[in-house]
């Protein structure tokens, strides 16, 4: 049989392997069903916290006389006593603020980490790589009472800094095995080549390396972020003050009173801190999948 013919064979067998998704009955059972019944789940909790936030505080629980699906009657007046009666824009301000020095450092101390595992192929250094790893598996509630005296000792107890130094705990092992694995698809003959032409390894890192590895810093960068703005163990454990508070705990201790919950500004105060992360996966999204499918390839 000619290559031709083969490829001829190959791609009808490949046509009518697909023509069942032809049909609209077989588009709506494999395909539109299951996407639609992900994207209800996914976006649902999401329309519930916007309903919540808008609805009348006699609409919150009153299933019985009204639609718990819809209002007919919105208000504002949970998300203004949340802007303007509450420090929300202080609480936004000391989640960013921790987010993003944590998750600089994390990077920063990951990449060294990182490269010198893969390129620099020292004894010990897959083992080495093993145990970073195995660290991010150690759970925080097992941690923050030994952080947590380790803080008091040095002073920084209910201070920001106190997370800035605390979170790269559990964001540096799995950063660092995410660019492990990010590190090794770059092709070593290039730093061969700057190597032989004089280049030092800062040099190559800083000129080659990182450049060629965006889609996974990228990646690290949302991962080690949205951890960091969604941690609630240790900020609760750390802060005690209500202006240095981050929005996972402020809201909790806020809107909470005994068994009280005032499930309007709560939901306003999540919806609200939910999108900042929702914004950075929407223009980082296709970095994101690039780089977790590079390291679990590794």
């Amino acid at each position: 049989m000619t290559d031709t013919s083969l490829k001829a064979t190959n791609n009808d067998d490949h046509s009518v392997g697909m023509d069942y998704l032809e049909k609209l009955s077989s588009r709506l059972v494999t395909l539109y069903l299951p996407l639609g019944i992900i994207m209800v789940s996914l976006l649902f909790p999401f329309y519930w916290m916007a309903l919540t936030a808008i609805k009348p505080d006699d609409q919150l629980l009153d299933f019985a006389r009204v639609n718990p699906f819809w209002t007919t009657a919105p208000t504002f007046k949970h998300i203004y006593k949340l802007l303007f009666e509450s420090q929300y824009p202080l609480w936004l301000w000391n989640t960013m603020y921790v987010a993003v020095c944590a998750t600089m450092l994390s990077i920063i101390a990951s990449v060294m980490a990182a490269y010198s595992i893969v390129r620099l192929r020292y004894k010990g250094a897959q083992l080495v790589g093993m145990l970073i790893f195995l660290a991010y598996l150690v759970p925080p509630s097992i941690l923050f009472i030994p952080l947590a005296s380790v803080i008091y000792s040095y002073g920084l107890f209910d201070s920001p800094l106190a997370l800035i130094l605390v979170y790269p705990t559990i964001l540096i092992p799995f950063s660092t095995w995410l660019l492990m694995g990010y590190f090794k698809s770059i092709p070593y003959e290039l730093e061969e080549c700057a190597l032989i032409d004089g280049a030092t390894r800062w040099q190559i890192l800083t000129r080659i390396v990182l450049p060629l590895a965006i889609p996974g810093l990228i990646s690290a960068f949302i991962f080690s972020f949205t951890l960091c703005w969604n941690e609630f163990i240790y900020a609760l454990t750390f802060l005690s003050s209500n202006e240095n508070k981050t929005i996972p705990v402020a809201i909790v201790n806020e809107f909470v009173d005994g068994d009280i919950y005032r499930w309007g500004s709560l939901m306003a105060g999540a919806l609200m801190g939910s999108l900042p992360l929702v914004i950075l996966y929407a223009f980082f999204v296709e970095h994101y999948v690039s780089a977790m499918t590079g390291a679990v390839k590794e």
